[in-house]
């Protein structure tokens, strides 16, 4: 069986897919990628066939960054993602209605809503299931996670803001659906969101340790744990080994894929707040561009290295709060600090502080010295948290969620 995976927006988005279609492949299934060009040798340096949609990851996400507002302005936000990812959307007609994909005997896709997956799987006649690295399933007993400030106004409130998101996403997202489904041949989607559509398959790709199954979910929701992407062949730099070799283990601070104002500013305050808690650090660069200016000789500026190697070598890791990140950060057996930027990350930052495992979250816009130190002082200090903090590492390295998902999907597919 062919089958096609879909999957837009940054590499915390991308990579997870890449590592369940790793592992359909080894399980017998031709699989095909369908995400941004920028991913190409990403996707390709991975065995899998790749299918691009126009549009370069890094661009689209310094745009949506620059336009979002605050994390507690929400209208600001869905603003700033609809005038970038949903400003492609020309580019996902295009990726989606092309003639290479009619081969497809299945449709997995990462986009929220079943946008356009939904759609061609009806056009084919063939399955389709949803992937998720989010909890986007309605429940009543907390609110919808993309939503800023993850503030519970009870199991009413919760159980709507789902109704509200879906709602919110698809007037803009609307007209150009119709029109694919138009190309393909399909009859008009409603136009109040969800009410022409089955329910389908939904495989999400978190822990059941990190995110328990809600009463409320139904048969069709399969949580596997998380998709981690095998990178068993990279070693690092002598410089690197050099460096953790050096001295006690140093603490992690990254952010990913998401941009800065000032890289300069945000790098001088990491590393303030490294000199008053007297910590060594490994310093990401990452698509903020940090470590630009001299660094002291107890900050490493590292370009790249798998998590899944770096992070349990790590005394305490301070990050952005992607899905994929987080999972790997509890997983490292390290506490956790969470800065959240935007869309999800607030939801992860509440999590990590809820299961004890961490300090509350910094909000990125009220990022300083003062508040940046006391965090990772308390991580480090802090006898409790770092006990949870192992003993949820045990919990996720008996999971396998690739293995699980593969199950999951040939058991459908069967």
């Amino acid at each position: 069986m062919k089958l096609t995976l879909i999957a837009v927006g940054s590499r915390g988005d991308v990579q997870p897919i890449i590592a369940l279609g790793k592992g359909l492949q080894q399980a017998g299934y031709a699989v095909r990628l369908v995400t941004l060009a920028s991913f190409e040798g990403f996707v390709g340096g991975h065995g899998l066939d790749f299918s691009p949609v126009r549009g370069d990851a890094q661009q689209l996400v310094q745009e949506m960054m620059a336009k979002r507002g605050g994390n507690t302005n929400l209208l600001k936000m869905y603003r700033g993602i609809m005038r970038t990812f949903g400003a492609i959307t020309d580019s996902y007609i295009e990726a989606f209605s092309a003639e290479a994909l009619r081969d497809s005997d299945a449709i997995l896709s990462q986009l929220p809503g079943g946008f356009f997956g939904y759609d061609l799987a009806q056009a084919l006649d063939v399955p389709y299931l949803a992937l998720s690295v989010i909890p986007q399933q309605s429940t009543a007993s907390y609110p919808y996670a993309l939503l800023p400030g993850q503030i519970s106004l009870g199991r009413w409130w919760n159980r709507r803001s789902y109704d509200l998101a879906a709602q919110l996403v698809w007037p803009p997202f609307r007209k150009p659906i119709n029109q694919f489904r138009r190309r393909l041949g399909l009859p008009r989607a409603s136009f109040w969101w969800g009410s022409t559509r089955a329910v389908y398959p939904v495989l999400q790709g978190f822990s059941e340790h990190v995110v328990p199954t809600e009463p409320d979910w139904g048969a069709h929701m399969h949580t596997t744990g998380y998709w981690l992407l095998d990178e068993s062949d990279w070693e690092p730099s002598a410089e690197l080994e050099q460096f953790l070799a050096a001295g006690e283990p140093p603490v992690f601070i990254g952010f990913g894929s998401m941009p800065v104002p000032d890289s300069a500013k945000t790098t001088q305050i990491i590393l303030d707040a490294l000199a008053e808690t007297g910590q060594r650090a490994v310093l990401s660069a990452g698509w903020a561009g940090l470590g630009a200016q001299r660094l002291p000789e107890h900050v490493f500026l590292l370009d790249y290295a798998p998590y899944t190697w770096l992070f349990p070598k790590m005394r305490g890791i301070v990050h952005h709060g992607g899905s994929g990140t987080t999972g790997l950060a509890l997983r490292s057996g390290a506490p956790s600090v969470v800065i959240p930027f935007t869309a999800d990350q607030p939801f992860w930052g509440e999590r990590t502080r809820a299961l004890g495992v961490g300090p509350a979250p910094v909000l990125f816009q009220n990022l300083s010295v003062p508040n940046l130190a006391v965090a990772i002082q308390t991580m480090l200090t802090d006898k409790a948290m770092q006990q949870r903090a192992g003993e949820m590492r045990q919990k996720l390295l008996a999971e396998d969620g690739v293995k699980t998902a593969v199950k999951i999907v040939q058991s459908i597919l069967a």
